[in-house]
């Protein structure tokens, strides 16, 4: 290791890094504009120049390698006054826009430039202007405003695989701009806004709507993928106004999706906030207590094997424990938390875990994906494999889907006969699984949400233990989830008890007249015209297709709303921090169902928080340990059969609108009119 001396200090540091990053491990801190962790060095802002012995002029230290031996001054007069120099230029075109700039109070130039501004112009010839971008319905541009750092151009070249954005004309005359006036046909486009360091980038669904210092924040987990990305949600009185992204290396790193971004305007629209009870066709708003009753009045009269419950797919796992109680507590074994159908074996973690979590993806050297389309089932986690593609060293292959991930893959097939021959060796890409240290398999809802879908998971773990995806130290076998909720329920054994229907057995047997009360907990993507005549009770916070189909409808809390517990798609718990509270009468969930119990007869031993998760802890040991992806035991799951020739497809037809919550947003609204016109032009081949 190389030992540099900075300010004086003589310290080792790791060799291959920068000068720069060398001053933030000597504990000093170095401005820059253009400089970012995780892109590609640029060097055009000159912002964090340092003097070093030896050089004739100041370095741009975020361009400059360590070497042994360096002596680094970062706070000499010369260092300030080539700092004031460059901010003075960077100041002569930059307008007076501060009082109406949204990036007004968290704006790395305002900053800087209250450090080495110089609190007058020398500029007395006209300021440039430029005019302003139209690149889609989330990002807003201010374009006389940019700085030049490349940080947006960088981002969508090298992370998000967008390679729209980019320097056109020269010197004084340069702009970022998009080519051709187009969208940015990015999942990933708001990151873009985080990354400017100026306000030329900026909300365009935020715009206006209040200053960082107005709003109360709050760290929680986004629920809209099954990714568990850290966010922080910032709200002024009663209403989420933003969500941002939170630094977490294991999971989204800095990122995080749009939808999970700009999908939160829907949590104004559209809300339940009173119960409801259906009285001569219509649903009449009622009280609690009359509400519950009727709910309670219709359980007690209704057999056991006559219940049936079902958890969607934004559902808790305090409530889905306490659902999952009260309905043992009645004596019903009917219950399933897997709305789609898929065909997971419960027995078996391993089998329904991404058990190389998301990190793992870095070390991979051979990833095969199967029905799936990452870039809209987890775009964050896609914009992982992009960056170890880059990296090198790794193949990808597909089969299933045949669209653009941003990266290039071997298309094998479309369906389970490509698994199948993939299985007996017959494809050449077996071969490069065989001959990998860590390969990876990725098996997607499209692949395990049919009718053979035990048969499809059985083929995929026999690929696991041919090829040698597990092996001490590594677990290669990974199954992507698409709901925040599904591994949650899995763990706690929210599924079909002996003898008891799965969500089909359910829609079949109140379609025809063998289930007659239905608990619908937030489950709004099943087709609700098969509930036929059966009593509908929906929990949800949003009037979405479960409520319009309800006899009965408890409002409950958006995720927002509640401190909840959720499991990624890795096994890792997390949890939800109450930001707002639910609006008018609409209640936590697990308190909800609390109070059925009670009026039903069934008191549950459940009357804190605290209570629940112990609870929880009790079902499933993973609930006693936060923020930690703990491995399953590989065992036997799948079952051995006939497969369909029916090619896999991916479960998101529409990545904007895939919840009660994105349904109901105005701001994903207009992303799908904008976005899905063109999704021709977003499928591809990729050899």
């Amino acid at each position: 290791m190389p030992k540099v001396t900075i300010d004086g200090e003589t310290i080792e540091v790791p060799g291959g890094i920068t000068v720069l990053q060398a001053c933030e491990l000597a504990g000093k801190e170095v401005p820059r504009f253009c400089y970012h962790e995780r892109l590609s060095v640029a060097g055009n802002c000159r912002m964090c120049l340092v003097e070093m012995e030896k050089s004739p002029k100041p370095v741009a230290s975020c361009a400059m390698p360590i070497a042994e031996g360096q002596v680094i001054k970062t706070n000499t007069p010369l260092v300030k006054k080539a700092r004031n120099g460059v901010m003075e230029f960077l100041l002569i075109n930059h307008p007076l826009d501060c009082p109406i700039c949204d990036q007004g109070g968290e704006c790395d130039l305002q900053d800087q430039s209250m450090a080495y501004g110089n609190g007058q112009s020398r500029f007395k010839e006209n300021k440039r202007a430029v005019p302003d971008k139209e690149i889609g319905p989330l990002v807003k541009t201010t374009m006389t405003r940019c700085i030049h750092c490349t940080r947006c151009v960088r981002f969508a070249t090298e992370v998000a695989g967008a390679e729209e954005l980019g320097a056109v004309f020269r010197g004084e005359h340069m702009e970022i701009d998009t080519y051709i006036e187009k969208a940015l046909t990015s999942e990933l486009s708001g990151n873009i806004v985080d990354l400017c360091p100026v306000g030329a980038l900026t909300s365009k669904p935020y715009a206006f709507n209040a200053r960082p210092w107005e709003l109360r924040k709050t760290e929680s987990v986004d629920v809209f993928d099954a990714l568990g990305a850290s966010i922080r949600v910032d709200a002024r009185g009663g209403e989420v106004l933003r969500v941002l992204p939170r630094l977490n290396e294991e999971t989204n790193e800095e990122w995080i999706a749009d939808k999970s971004r700009h999908a939160v305007d829907g949590l104004k629209r559209q809300r339940l906030d009173r119960p409801y009870v259906r009285k001569d066709g219509k649903l009449q708003p009622v009280s609690w207590s009359e509400a519950l009753g009727a709910v309670a009045a219709k359980l007690k009269a209704t057999p056991p094997g006559r219940i049936a419950a079902i958890a969607g797919d934004m559902a808790d796992c305090e409530a889905m424990t306490a659902l999952k109680d009260l309905m043992a507590a009645v004596g019903s074994p009917n219950l399933d938390c897997r709305q789609d159908g898929a065909k997971l074996d419960p027995s078996a973690r391993a089998s329904w875990l991404f058990n190389s979590t998301v990190a793992g993806i870095d070390e991979a050297d051979a990833i095969l994906l199967v029905g799936t389309n990452p870039r809209w089932e987890s775009p964050v986690l896609n914009a992982r494999i992009r960056r170890r593609y880059r990296a090198g060293g790794v193949k990808i292959a597909a089969i299933g889907p045949q669209v653009d991930l941003t990266y290039k893959y071997e298309y094998l097939g479309a369906g389970p006969t490509a698994l199948s021959d993939l299985a007996a060796g017959k494809i050449g890409f077996a071969e490069t699984l065989k001959a990998a240290k860590k390969p990876m398999l990725i098996v997607g809802l499209g692949a395990l949400a049919r009718a053979d879908g035990a048969a499809v998971l059985a083929i995929a773990r026999d690929i696991a233990d041919r090829f040698g995806l597990v092996k001490d130290g590594w677990n290669g076998f990974n199954v992507l989830h698409t709901a925040a909720a599904r591994v949650g329920g899995l763990e706690l054994g929210f599924v079909p008890g002996a003898q008891g229907r799965d969500t089909l057995g359910i829609l079949d047997g109140a379609s025809k007249g063998e289930i007659d009360f239905v608990y619908l907990l937030g489950a709004d993507e099943i087709d609700t015209n098969r509930l036929g005549k059966a009593f509908v009770v929906y929990q949800g916070h949003h009037g979405d297709r479960g409520a319009h189909r309800a006899d009965v409808v408890l409002p409950g809390a958006a995720y927002t709303e509640k401190n909840a517990t959720y499991v990624n798609t890795e096994g890792r718990v997390q949890q939800t921090r109450l930001a707002v509270f639910p609006p008018g009468e609409a209640k936590e969930d697990w308190k909800i169902l609390r109070a059925l119990s009670e009026a039903a007869g069934r008191k549950l031993p459940l009357d804190t928080i605290g209570q629940v998760r112990a609870r929880m802890a009790a079902i499933s040991p993973v609930f006693a340990k936060l923020d930690a992806a703990q491995p399953g035991t590989w065992a036997a799951f799948g079952k051995a059969g006939a497969v369909d020739g029916t090619p896999f497809a991916s479960p998101i037809s529409n990545f904007y609108m895939t919840d009660p919550i994105s349904r109901a947003s105005a701001t994903m609204a207009a992303c799908t009119e904008t976005y899905l016109k063109g999704s021709a032009a977003r499928t591809g081949t990729h050899g």
